[in-house]
This record gives structure tokens, sequence and C-alpha cells, in this order.
């Protein structure tokens, strides 16, 4: 095929899958088959590959991105990008409504659109072509995401008419696809307006096409020849914009004229609700209802002016328009200011920004300071110092930054991550979605380290505390996990606060520890990726000794470790990293001299054991005194055939509570599961009951 005969045959490819893509993605009538499909984009591809001169900027392959990785600037918008003013309570929404009329002096129509809870974007349409695509960023200006917008299958890339067009929408991730791309996240999200907007900011367009986003826009800036927002949202559509058909238009007329208008508007919008002013709090109590059965998220309703007229004579004011108003739904979150943003140290050197926010009260407990998880994480709500944002508390416990209510009048721009360790001055290394302080010596770190390896759950020593751990830092005793058990713990009875009962305490903590199995020695040094249930894996293929550990790592054997069900390529490669490490190799062995155990003993099983607990599922919460650590209880389950799980879910069959209990029991309450207390669990392993 020559060049001409190519070109012609692109341009017919083109023009059916771009049809194909509209009635598929928008319409949901598709008209031919996914074969039919895939055959005519698969020709594309091959002619595109050998012609790479006759690439189309609107080529429906740009849905499948690409693997070369982009920066995103900073773009001015040519419209106004603004925030909107809120009510909270139908009495407010009624109370701003006669507000405006009266201002007006005139009879006013509204139009009521879902505020979808996604990612704010701005697309721009230069003679009909998709040329940019904006984040909302301060309102004034935003990033530049046009590559990844493009392998959003619902955007159109080239518009059926040659128009000048900003279109405003929401970019969203359907409800039903969350959690299972959240399973797969570095970083869990929060909710999948986060996971939208995170997705949006990869620097690698290939890796935003595998996820499934989706949009509905609501806004058209014409040049002219429209008087209502009903017109424009008509334009959009027929432009191939995709719109939400759950709308209700309100209007203040007399009766017969509403009559007249409603008949009129349901003809053309079957699925919108259409009425006087009388029924709109019927619409929102009803908006109220479906929210639970929508397929995205929403977290209230806009009030827009239907009148485009009406529109220009309010005008704006610095923050918002005169013209709308979102009616916001109740939800248990706060909102704060951002008063700064500090960065922790952990013990593995990840670099954690951290909020420090005004005071707020949530859920019954007071917030000042919430994680901010990582830069990407910052980006993707354009975090800036001074911005009012809406904080919530995950699973009614974690305190997450949900978005940016109000952007700051002082200036700041989307906070960045400094260049050196604040700890210890090291330059910050980015791997993966996190920064790392690369220096294994770095103060917080070792401080970090320490402290994981004394604690609840690691090594149990008591009265080994932080506060204890601080002094022997501080005095130079203990410089690094090992050092514990070769600094002499009179030393302290010099210092005030350590008598001889509390010095006593320490030293048979210390030798107490010593006699832990090699699974809890091992989590306890907090090397990454190699937690509780890694560390079973690597156990049960095998791997009953650390020195079984680091052969595996001499080896570089990834395969070995990719052949353990549950290992992926991200572990086993942290895995063979970390046992290469020289730092990791000396501590043990100043462990193992000390007397720690690095070998996985034989169980004794005894015959006698009945599978008690076969086919339930169970789960821990508090603490105990009889099994010090918890998980200590979780093994006699497992013993009996039951399954283990680390959160509560509707699949979880018992919850074993004891003092002090986190917020797993008040789910578990809620789902029906069976609350098991410490001696009932006893009783049961003991013969003496059953649950």
């Amino acid at each position: 095929m020559d060049k001409r005969e190519a070109e012609k045959r692109i341009d017919e490819l083109s023009r059916l899958l771009r049809k194909y893509q509209y009635e598929y993605y928008v319409l949901s009538r598709p008209s031919v088959s996914d074969l039919e499909y895939d055959k005519l984009f698969d020709e594309l591809v091959r002619l595109e590959r050998e012609f790479p001169d006759l690439v189309r900027e609107d080529s429906p392959t740009k849905r499948i991105g690409s693997d070369l990785t982009q920066e995103f600037p900073e773009v001015e918008h040519t419209i106004p990008v603004l925030s909107l003013d809120k009510a909270y309570s139908y009495e407010e929404l009624r109370d701003w409504i006669l507000k405006t009329e009266k201002n007006l002096g005139e009879t006013l129509s509204f139009v009521v659109e879902e505020k979808i809870d996604g990612a704010s974007i701005v697309l721009y349409y230069e003679g009909g072509l998709l040329r940019r695509a904006v984040t909302r960023g301060n309102g004034i200006v935003g990033n530049d995401i046009t590559e990844n917008v493009k392998t959003i299958k619902t955007v159109p890339l080239r518009l059926p008419r040659d128009v000048d067009v900003a279109v405003r929408g929401e970019i969203y991730l359907p409800r039903e696809l969350f959690d299972e791309i959240n399973r797969e996240m570095e970083v869990p999200y929060a909710n999948p307006r986060n996971l939208a907007s995170g997705t949006l900011r990869r620097v690698k367009s290939s890796e935003v096409a595998r996820v499934p986003l989706n949009i509905f826009v609501y806004e058209g800036f014409f040049k002219s020849g429209f008087s209502t927002h009903v017109e424009i949202l008509e334009e959009l559509e027929a432009l191939g914009f995709r719109l939400n058909p759950n709308v209700g238009f309100f209007s203040g007329a007399e009766n017969e004229t509403v009559d007249k208008i409603c008949e009129s508007i349901k003809e053309k919008h079957p699925s919108w609700f259409c009425g006087d002013f009388s029924t709109l709090e019927e619409y929102i109590e009803l908006e109220k209802d479906r929210r639970k059965d929508l397929s995205y998220e929403i977290d209230g309703l806009v009030v827009k002016l239907n009148s485009i007229a009406a529109r220009d004579a309010l005008g704006y004011t610095g923050h918002h328009p005169r013209w709308a108003i979102a009616l916001k739904f109740e939800a248990p979150e706060g909102v704060t200011v951002v008063k700064d943003i500090n960065v922790q140290v952990g013990r593995t050197g990840r670099i954690t920004p951290v909020a420090r926010v005004e005071p707020v009260r949530i859920s019954g407990s007071t917030i000042s300071n919430v994680t901010l998880h990582n830069q990407e994480y910052i980006d993707l709500l354009e975090l800036a110092i001074g911005d009012k944002v809406a904080v919530s508390k995950r699973g009614d416990v974690i305190p997450a930054v949900e978005r940016v209510v109000e952007k700051n009048e002082i200036g700041n721009t989307t906070w960045k991550m400094p260049a050196e360790c604040p700890s210890c001055g090291t330059g910050l290394k980015k791997i993966g979605a996190h920064h790392f302080c690369t220096n294994p010596q770095c103060p917080e770190q070792v401080r970090g380290r320490i402290r994981f390896f004394v604690a609840r759950g690691q090594m149990d020593i008591e009265t080994l505390g932080p506060e204890t751990i601080d002094v022997l830092i501080e005095r130079g005793w203990v410089k690094d996990v090992a050092d514990i058990y070769y600094f002499n713990p009179d030393k302290l009875l010099d210092l005030p606060g350590f008598g001889e009962k509390k010095v006593k305490l320490i030293k048979q903590g210390i030798e107490k520890s010593k006699k832990k199995p090699f699974r809890t020695v091992l989590q306890a040094l907090g090397i990454p990726e190699v937690g509780g249930k890694v560390i079973e894996l690597l156990i049960d293929a095998g791997y009953r000794d650390i020195d079984s550990l680091f052969e595996l790592a001499d080896r570089r054997d990834y395969n070995a470790l990719l052949n353990i069900h549950g290992i992926g390529e991200k572990t086993a490669r942290i895995i063979i990293e970390e046992f290469s490490k020289p730092e990791l190799r000396d501590r043990v062995e100043r462990l193992k001299k000390a007397g720690l155990n690095f070998r996985e003993e034989e169980e004794e099983r005894s015959e006698e054991l009945a599978p008690i607990f076969e086919g339930q599922t169970w789960c821990v919460t508090g603490s105990f005194e009889r099994f010090k650590p918890r998980d200590l209880a979780m093994e006699e389950v497992k013993k009996r055939g039951g399954r283990v799980v680390s959160s509560v879910t509707s699949k979880t069959t018992h919850l074993l509570a004891g003092k002090n209990p986190g917020s797993k029991l008040n789910k578990a309450i809620s789902l029906g599961i069976k609350i098991v207390s410490e001696e009932e669990f006893v009783k049961v392993l003991e013969g003496r009951g059953s649950i």
C-alpha cells in the first residue's frame, strides 16, 4: 500500500472507530461486535506504525496511551474556573433563590445537577480538536494533562463541527471498580475521587489507559449563540459529550407556563425532573435517597441559573459565580485550614509529609495532624499551605484530607517535598511513589528501627518504651537494635526515673525476648515488605532460617520467590535488595551472638487438635492477658483449621476482642459478626465451651 492509499484508509478507519467508540462508551449502544472493532483498531495501529507521519492528533489509537514519560506544565485558564458558594440545607438554598430573584427583579428558572465527586477538568477545543486538558489548579493556573485525558474513551478527541469551546467536567472512577483497583495501589486511596485524580497524574499515559476512568461534562463556554444553560447542555450532547442524565429543571413561573415548559423539556429529556419551586425540596430528597445506588460518587447538588443573560448580570465575586450554588450533603468530615506541612522520617527512610491543621472535631475526636502520604497525593489535591480543606476519618480512624474546599488567598502554590532529609541532610531519592532518605545511619531512621524492634507485637521488651529508648540513644549507649543486648542496663540507675525495680524489669524483658521465635525476630527487624503474611509464606516455602534467605539474595533468585503463591514482583525485588545489604547482615550476626533465634523450630502439632475452626474466618482486636502478642491467639485458630485475616470484612465470621478494642469492633457489630471474648476463646481451646 502506497502512502496515498494509506492516508485514505487511515482517515476511513479513524472515522469508523470514532463512531464506534461513541456508540459503545457514550450511548451504550454498540453497532459492531468487539471482534470487528478490534480488527479495525489493529489495522489502524499497523498503518500508523508503517506511516508515522500520518498519525493524527485525534487518532483513536491515542486511547491506549504512551510509555514515554511526561511533564505536566502549568498553563493559564482562559475561562473562570472558580469555586462555588455553598448551602447546607434546603432552607439556605431557598433563601439564596429568593435573594437572587430579588436582586434581578424577575422570575427565574434554575437547573439542578448532581455534584460529581471526581477530578475537575477543563477541555479546550480549537477548531473542533482537543488541544488541551487542564486540571482546575488554583482556578487561574492548572496542569496540562492532555495526553492522559486522551486515554479516556468518553472524552471526544474531535468534535463533529469545527467549534472553539472550553468544556468543564468531572472525571471519575465508577464505584464498583474502586476497591478492585485500589487494592493494587502502593498507597491505597481514601475514595474513588482521589484515585481518579492520582491516576490522571501518572507520568505514563499508557498506565492511565489501563484504569477505566469516565467523565460527565456540565458546562460549555462558547463564544456566542446560546441564551440558556439548557441550550448549552443540549449543544454539548449534540457534540458528542457525555452528560449526566439526572438533571432537574425548576421554574418560578405560573403553573400553566411551567406545565408547558416541562412538557417540552420531558419530550427532549425523558430522564429529567421538571417542576415549579414547590417541588424542589421533593427533588432534593429524591437525590439523597438514590445517592447510595448510583454507580458514581456525589457529594451534593449544583443549582445554576438557567438564563445566560441573568448570569452575566450577576457576574462573579473573586471566589465564586453569583449565579450558582452547591447544596452540600452531610458527611462525617470537618473543614479546617492547613497551617503548615512538615515531613517525618520513618524507620525505612520513607519521607511522609504531614499537614498541621487548625484543630477540628470529627466523629468525637479533635484532629490537628493529617498524613498526606507522598508528593503525588499532594499534587492530586493541588494542596498548598493556607488552603481550606475537608478532612475525614478513614474507616472512622485515620484522618485524611479529602479535597481542597477553598484555595488560600496569599498566593501559596502546591507544596513541594524538600530536597534533603530534615534529620541528616542527605539528598532525598524518589523510589516509586515515595521519597526516601538513603542514609541508613540517619538519626530518625535509627530511632524508628529501635522503637519498632522493642515494641509490643514485635520483641515486646517490657518497660523499654519510647522515652527510655530516647534516653539510651541520647546517651550514646544504643546506636542500633543489636546494642540493646550489649549495653549495661545498670547504667540507668544513675539517672532520675530509673529505680532498681524498673531496671530489673528491663533486664528481664531483654532476656525474655531472646526466646522469641524466628518469625517474630524477623518481623521485628522491620525489613520492608517482610511482614507477618510474607514471613509465613517464606517459612511455608521452606525458608526456615535467616541463612537460607541470605543465600537466596546472594543468588539473586527472583524466580524462587515468584514461585511462592502470594509474592509478587515488587515484593520479590525488595526482599532480594534488602537481604543483600551489608548493614542487615552485620545486625543479624550481632543478634545471633546475643542469643536470638534465627531458625524456625519444627512445630510439634498434636494429633488431638480437632479442626474446630474449619470454615471460619477470624480477626483479632485489642490486647489480651494470655496471648502476648495477640498473634499467638490467631496461631491457635490456624492450628485448628481456621483462616486468619487482618481486617474485618463481610466474609469475617468471628472477631476475637480483647481490652481496648479498635474500630474493628464497631465494624464487626455493624456487620453482625460473632464477637468472642478472651475468656470464651480460652474455654473453646480447652474444650470447655463452644461458639
